[in-house]
């Protein structure tokens, strides 16, 4: 399986989906025994259903603009990589069940705004310039959370409403953090190798 680093920068293959949810290929890479495949595919179909209900156009959106969701052990809750078109939303997080199925599903919709951005980009401006700003972009996602909470019925949008929220304001650098992708790797090989 390629690294974290590697599929940034678009080496290695993966597998071709062998599911769909929701029209959408799954591709559920579960490296957890203890995480049973049925219930992080339950939790994906919950959270693709939210987007569906509640936000329909970046539903569709999200179809149009993405190849595939793969799930599997990542360093973050999601990603966009934009050479597989793929969004990653993260296995263990997915796997919860101390929150809703709507911080799930605002993190797939907000990597699915990465994938809009991506998709303009490159029909509309033939790639990012040098001077593209992710802390600007960054912050397009946020305010796409922000809609999708306020949409979500009370209770279940509040805790989309304030992560979008504390994240707005915030400096570039703190936005738009710079990864390093080793360090994230190895960090979740030494939390998955302690139990």
């Amino acid at each position: 399986m390629p690294s974290f680093l590697d599929r940034l920068l678009g080496r290695g293959a993966s597998a071709a989906p062998a599911r769909r949810i929701r029209g959408i290929p799954v591709e559920l890479v579960n490296s957890r025994p203890e995480i049973a495949d049925a219930d992080v595919l339950e939790r994906l179909d919950e959270a693709l259903g939210l987007v569906e209900r509640y936000q329909p156009i970046r539903f569709r959106h999200l179809v149009r603009d993405i190849r595939a969701i793969r799930v599997e052990r990542y360093a973050c809750r999601g990603a966009f990589i934009p050479s597989e078109g793929t969004v990653i939303t993260e296995l263990t997080f997915l796997a919860r069940r101390d929150i809703t199925a709507a911080p799930v599903a605002s993190s797939i919709l907000h990597e699915g705004v990465h994938a809009r951005v991506d998709a303009f980009a490159t029909r509309v401006l033939g790639g990012r310039s040098g001077e593209w700003s992710m802390a600007r972009e960054e912050r397009l996602c946020r305010r796409a959370e922000l809609a999708f909470g306020r949409a979500l019925p009370g209770e279940l949008g509040t805790p989309v409403i304030e992560r979008a929220m504390a994240t707005l304001d915030m400096a570039d650098q703190d936005v738009a953090p710079v990864v390093d992708w080793r360090v994230a790797e190895a960090r979740i090989r030494e939390a998955d190798s302690r139990g």
